[in-house]
């Protein structure tokens, strides 16, 4: 892969986070303040992005794949994407501001994998050269956090704003991003969805983590609909540039994965991103503004834990299990069930003790955290009850 390209390629990544990081932390601030909405409405915008992560492999693998070149088919969903984040400032409904961010949703989804894909059929040597590009989304999610902080505009429409500014960039720079050539009929199947990997589920230690993926989406919803909401009602200041520490967290812990799963097991690892779920949420519960401000940092900087020793370390796991012929279809149906089904779940789920625990305009935060706490925990004690993986599995040693 030449310079220009992997500069074209890192463009690309590090707008396509930086439009879903503009928008999506700040969304339920934004709702609060300008809509009134309720923690069941917060928690069902949410929503939009699972259904739409459901949906997206039909769309992908079924009609994308086979008849459009990636790279245009991205351009043109995102050029329609940055009309409905500019809609979304204008609408006062929450009804149809719901109806908006859905529909947004079902156009930025299938662009996560068309990007992956533009990216993937440049690379000589994925492994070794997708990372590198790949930080750059991450980056991009971090820049629009600090933009958006420093500016002061977490409760304003500015947000989707320079979310829609950025996407409208994205869909012009993506037509001349390297040519990705429909692959035809033979995308045609089942492994948009990967369904063929349910013979995966035959082997019970593999079941037992995946319903557990599933469920553990619970608590990842509190976090995703509410943190910033949580942060802005203590009056922190900058919130979404503080929150930023998230993603610098997953960068830097992301690289003790492949030191850590050969060594530890992936049981050991699971367990410590399970265990970094409880331990964010009781810092949320006792942290506040003033003395315990630190528990509120503690809280945001164990995302890198919580996101990467469960989900990346899961995405690895599975690989390993799926082996070379279905890991397609494997990793397909792990983001379904993910971030398509737990987090359907787990938002709406969020919102309603959100308002359980609301009097008039303030909300019992401490109580409201315990809850994702619980989740948690149960998750972590059904997973130590009853996976039960072999040693050499386990660790999967190099031989």
């Amino acid at each position: 892969m030449n310079t220009n390209k992997a500069v074209l390629l890192s463009v690309m990544m590090f707008l396509q986070y930086f439009i879903w990081g503009a928008w999506y932390v700040t969304m339920g601030t934004y709702m609060g303040e300008h809509l009134h909405s309720s923690g069941v409405q917060i928690g069902a915008a949410y929503s939009a992005l699972a259904i739409a992560t459901m949906i997206s492999p039909f769309f992908v693998g079924w009609i994308a794949d086979r008849f459009f070149a990636a790279q245009r088919l991205m351009g043109v969903l995102h050029l329609l994407g940055a009309v409905l984040l500019f809609m979304a400032t204008k609408i006062t409904d929450n009804t149809l501001f719901y109806w908006t961010i859905l529909a947004y949703s079902l156009l930025y989804m299938p662009t996560i994998a068309l990007s992956n894909s533009v990216a993937f059929s440049q690379m000589t040597d994925p492994g070794k050269q997708f990372p590198w590009i790949r930080v750059f989304g991450t980056l991009g999610w971090i820049a629009a956090g600090i933009l958006i902080g420093q500016m002061a505009i977490e409760k304003s429409s500015s947000t989707f704003e320079i979310a829609a500014a950025v996407s409208g960039v994205l869909g012009l720079i993506s037509f001349i991003l390297p040519h990705t050539a429909p692959k035809g009929k033979q995308s045609a199947d089942s492994k948009g969805l990967g369904v063929e990997s349910f013979v995966l589920f035959k082997d019970k230690p593999y079941l037992v983590f995946f319903i557990a993926a599933i469920l553990v989406c619970i608590p990842l919803s509190f976090y995703y609909g509410f943190a910033n909401p949580f942060l802005n009602e203590l009056n922190v200041s900058n919130a979404a540039t503080k929150m930023t520490l998230g993603q610098a967290s997953e960068a830097l812990f992301i690289l003790a994965i492949p030191f850590l799963f050969y060594r530890i097991g992936v049981k050991n690892m699971l367990l410590l991103g399970m265990t970094a779920w409880i331990l964010r949420y009781v810092c949320f519960a006792y942290g506040d503004s003033g003395a315990n401000m630190w528990m509120l940092y503690a809280g945001i900087i164990l995302h890198g834990i919580c996101y990467d020793f469960f989900f990346v370390t899961g995405y690895m796991y599975t690989e390993k299990k799926a082996g070379e012929k279905i890991k397609n279809a494997a990793q397909g149906l792990f983001t379904f069930a993910t971030y398509g089904v737990g987090m359907f779940i787990g938002t709406w789920v969020s919102g309603f003790i959100v308002d359980k625990y609301k009097t008039g305009e303030v909300h019992d935060w401490k109580s409201i955290w315990f809850v994702p706490a619980g989740i948690a925990i149960i998750v972590l004690i059904y997973f130590l009850l009853f996976f039960r993986e072999k040693k050499n599995s386990d660790n999967y040693r190099p031989r």
